[in-house]
């Protein structure tokens, strides 16, 4: 799938926004990291923005011809990370690997940032999107999106949903839902992704949306039953599996994964580094490595990026009330 179709996804953008002058292309050209590049974690090795951030690292770094690093500063749901990086020299030499999470619900999250997400930031490449998969324990009476929504109607809140953290992209896939097809789950609430998955294997709840990846030996097992995508078009992974927009128009939830520099950062440090983000994206090697951990590619440019981003905000702010999420 392409860079544009990919935005268009989530966001319509201005026709020609894209566009980058000679004299910006000869700028970004000619600026070169003169020390190792930092692209700054907030969540521990291993998990899915850490494996996702040495992709890109490793994607990036002969074209800028300096060692492009990642460092894992874990802590405060992503919040030590940020403001790491808001606080450091607006060089191009420190970026943070941000999610939908750390810098979108977070915002809308916490009252006492001790940074800005807008002012303190300059969006520099949309990395790539992700998306959940609607999975149902195998009893559940439901073969596809209509006929849960036709049980989830006739039986208001008598289907467990299964939420992976308050707050989580899981939970905003699923208040979206319920909210597209105005139905009503009982929510059940975990500590990650892991226990509730193991709920829903043993028909303890009935319903979870869980990131596709981290669902698919479930599904390839017959241990739960796919639905649907919450992508807007189909998966290249599962081009079985209807999405969710294909019965329930207007839905489509997806988490991201973007690079934000510091604000002040030259211009042609941040498009230097977005083009090099996307022709690592373009490559065939680079993009099998992120669609097996559940990522589409992307790789924007930073005007996409900052027009996505600006419309997430507000999104997520809505989702955040809707759901009733809090930081306790």
């Amino acid at each position: 799938m392409q860079r544009r179709h990919c935005l268009s996804l989530l966001a319509a953008l201005p026709a020609g926004l894209a566009a980058t002058v000679p004299g910006q292309a000869q700028a970004a050209a000619e600026w070169k990291p003169d020390r190792p590049v930092r692209l700054i974690v907030g969540f521990a090795p291993g998990g899915s923005t850490d494996t996702a951030a040495r992709v890109v690292a490793q994607g990036i770094t002969a074209g800028l011809g300096q060692p492009v690093v990642v460092e894992n500063r874990t802590g405060a749901a992503g919040n030590l990370a940020t403001e790491h990086v808001a606080r450091s020299a607006p060089d191009g030499h420190t970026l943070v690997v941000a999610s939908l999470g750390s810098h979108a619900t977070n915002a809308a999250l916490y009252n006492d940032l001790p940074f800005d997400v807008v002012r303190d930031f300059a969006p520099v490449t949309l990395i790539s999107l992700s998306a959940c998969l609607l999975a149902v324990h195998p009893s559940v009476p439901a073969r596809s999106v209509a006929e849960l929504v036709a049980l989830a109607k006739a039986k208001p809140g008598a289907l467990n949903c299964g939420i992976a953290g308050a707050g989580s992209s899981q939970h905003f896939a699923a208040v979206l839902f319920e909210q597209k097809a105005d139905v009503r789950f009982t929510h059940v609430s975990y500590r990650g992704g892991a226990p509730a998955m193991t709920d829903l294997i043993s028909g303890q709840i009935d319903v979870m949306f869980s990131p596709t990846a981290e669902v698919l030996q479930q599904l390839q097992a017959g241990q739960v039953r796919g639905l649907g995508v919450t992508r807007q078009d189909r998966s290249p992974r599962l081009p079985d599996m209807p999405a969710i927009a294909e019965s329930l128009p207007g839905y489509q939830f997806n988490s991201w994964l973007g690079l934000f520099a510091p604000a002040g950062t030259p211009a042609p440090a941040i498009r230097r580094i977005s083009e090099e983000v996307a022709a690592a994206m373009r490559r065939p090697e680079v993009r099998t490595q992120m669609e097996q951990f559940g990522y589409q590619p992307v790789g924007s440019t930073p005007e996409e990026f900052a027009t996505f981003y600006a419309g997430e905000l507000p999104r997520v702010k809505e989702l955040v009330r809707i759901s009733g999420a809090t930081v306790n």
